[in-house]
C-alpha cells in the first residue's frame, strides 16, 4: 500500500483510493453498538405531525408544512442545493444549533495534502461554534443525476477540520491536540449514515506529506435502515423511516457532543 500513488486532491476528489492510500478503514456497526444502546431515544418536543404526516398532507401546522416541502423537494432532487437545504433544516429542527452554534452550508475548509496548501474540503453543511471551530460535518451524494462518493469526501473533510481546528487553537495560544474524533453524517438522498472519524496527528502528517501511515485509522459508521425486507431506496419521505431517522439524529447529537466537547475551546 505504501507504493500507491498519492496526489494533492481536494476533498471533493477523494475516492476509496485515497482511503486505501492513507490506511483508513470504515466499519459498519449496529445502532446498539454505535449509539451505546441509546439508538431509539424519545422524540421529546417534536410535533408528531412532523413524524407521521405524508408528504402531501395539507391539514398540518405551518412549520410542518414547510419541513415537508423541503423533504419533498429533496426526495427527487435535481439540484444539490435542495438536499443541502433539507439537511440543514433537519439538523436545525432536531436541535443541533444550540446557543453559540451555527449551521453553515458550503463551508470551505483549507486542506494541506502532499505538500500543497492550496487544496480545500468543502462541506455541504457543517456545525460551527461562534469562534469558527468545526464541530460536525455533513456531506451528501449530490443529486440523482450526478452521484458521487460521499464517504471518502466526508473523511477528507474531517481531516481538514482537524488541521483547521488545531490552527484555531494555535492562534489562541492553546496547544494542538494529538487526536480529535470528528462527528460526520452522509446523506444518500434522504437516508442518513452516521460516522465517527478519529483523526490523529500521525494521519494528518501522512496526508500533508503524502506518505502511508503505519497506524491504521478505524472509522466507524451506522447506516439507517428499517430492515432487510424493506426497499434500500426508502428514505425520510416514508413516515416509518422518518421516525427512525429522527431517533438516530437525536441519538447522534448527544454522541457527537461528547466528542466535540473534547476539542472545543
Amino acid at each position: 500500500m505504501a507504493n500507491l500513488i498519492r496526489s494533492a486532491k481536494s476533498g471533493s476528489d477523494w475516492t476509496t483510493h485515497e482511503l486505501i492510500s492513507y490506511n483508513i478503514t470504515v466499519t459498519a456497526q449496529s445502532p446498539q453498538d454505535f449509539f451505546h444502546r441509546n439508538a431509539e431515544p424519545p422524540l421529546v418536543g417534536i410535533d408528531p405531525s412532523l413524524i407521521d404526516s405524508a408528504l402531501d398532507a395539507d391539514n398540518v401546522p405551518d412549520d410542518t408544512f414547510q419541513y415537508l416541502t423541503h423533504l419533498d423537494l429533496a426526495t427527487n432532487a435535481g439540484q444539490e442545493s435542495l438536499i443541502d437545504d433539507f439537511s440543514r433544516e433537519t439538523l436545525r429542527l432536531l436541535g443541533f444549533a444550540e446557543r453559540g452554534l451555527a449551521l453553515s452550508t458550503r463551508y470551505i475548509i483549507p486542506l494541506t495534502i502532499c505538500g500543497d496548501n492550496r487544496r480545500i474540503a468543502q462541506t455541504d453543511v457543517c456545525l460551527l461554534d461562534r469562534r469558527s471551530m468545526i464541530l460536525l460535518i455533513l456531506q451528501e451524494d449530490k443529486t440523482i443525476f450526478n452521484p458521487t462518493q460521499p464517504e471518502p469526501q466526508v473523511i477528507a473533510e474531517a481531516i481538514a477540520a482537524y488541521q483547521y481546528n488545531n490552527e484555531k487553537r494555535q492562534t489562541r495560544g492553546l496547544p494542538t491536540l494529538d487526536a480529535m474524533t470528528i462527528p460526520c453524517i452522509t446523506m444518500i438522498g434522504t437516508r442518513p449514515t452516521f460516522y465517527l472519524v478519529p483523526v490523529t496527528q500521525a494521519l494528518s502528517v501522512a496526508v500533508v506529506t503524502g506518505q502511508y501511515p503505519n497506524a491504521q485509522t478505524k472509522v466507524i459508521k451506522c447506516i439507517t435502515f428499517l430492515g432487510h425486507n424493506r426497499r434500500s431506496s426508502e428514505g425520510m419521505e416514508t413516515p416509518n423511516y422518518r421516525r427512525v431517522a429522527f431517533q438516530r439524529f437525536v441519538a447522534f447529537k448527544s454522541l457527537a457532543k461528547e466528542h466535540w466537547q473534547k476539542f472545543l475551546v
